[in-house]
């Protein structure tokens, strides 16, 4: 039997809501499944193969090495696709937006994506795309490194110069930033302990 107007107006709301439900639910958690295991870089490639295509595309194009991309990655979005800072609100209640534009597994600032676009980026470039995202952090980090002289194998300066921007670093606003000192500390722990598995897994 043929379903009425009204019914199949019906179904359609209900998969609009679902479809609605869906997306407020992934915005809320971050979105973007990450690897089951974000802690080993050969249980990362064995399971997305595609994510060490791209960091190798990345690492050959712009000389910074694969597992400092790797610990950037997971500092920024822990491997999610489509992680996003959290919303704020006024009186716990009132959404007042996000603390920043930042999104993608590079959490990269619109502005700052917007100079990647315009640039060497491909045309249709997306944040929530690992071979996007992984050429971005290579453009970024060793531009950001070959201008405050920084090596692009230093993945605790590498990550305060990307966190901090070149005037910033160069300035030393991360001296009084105990918490973001302690972040580019871990950053480098992980960076070497990723260094270490894919040398003992290739």
């Amino acid at each position: 039997m043929k379903a009425t107007f009204p019914t199949r107006l019906m179904r359609r709301s209900k998969l609009g809501f679902a479809a609605l439900l869906l997306g407020t639910l992934m915005a809320c958690s971050g979105g973007g499944n990450p690897p089951r295991d974000p802690e080993n870089a050969c249980s990362i490639f064995k399971e997305r193969p595609h994510y060490q295509q791209a960091l190798k595309a990345s690492e050959r194009k712009w000389g910074v090495s694969i597992p400092v991309q790797m610990a950037l990655i997971y500092q920024e979005s822990t491997f999610r696709a489509t992680a996003r800072p959290p919303k704020r609100y006024v009186l716990f209640i009132i959404p007042k937006g996000r603390a920043s534009s930042a999104r993608g597994y590079a959490q990269a600032l619109d502005g700052t994506w917007d100079d990647y676009r315009n640039g060497p980026g491909r045309a249709g470039a997306s944040r929530s795309n690992i071979r996007d995202a992984a050429d971005f952090i290579g453009w970024y980090v060793s531009g950001n490194n070959a201008a405050l002289g920084i090596s692009n194998s230093d993945a605790r300066n590498s990550y305060l110069a990307y966190h901090e921007g070149r005037t910033g670093y160069r300035r030393g606003t991360y001296l009084s930033k105990s918490w973001l000192l302690s972040t580019a500390d871990a950053v480098a722990v992980r960076a070497a302990r990723y260094e270490a598995q894919l040398i003992s897994c290739r």
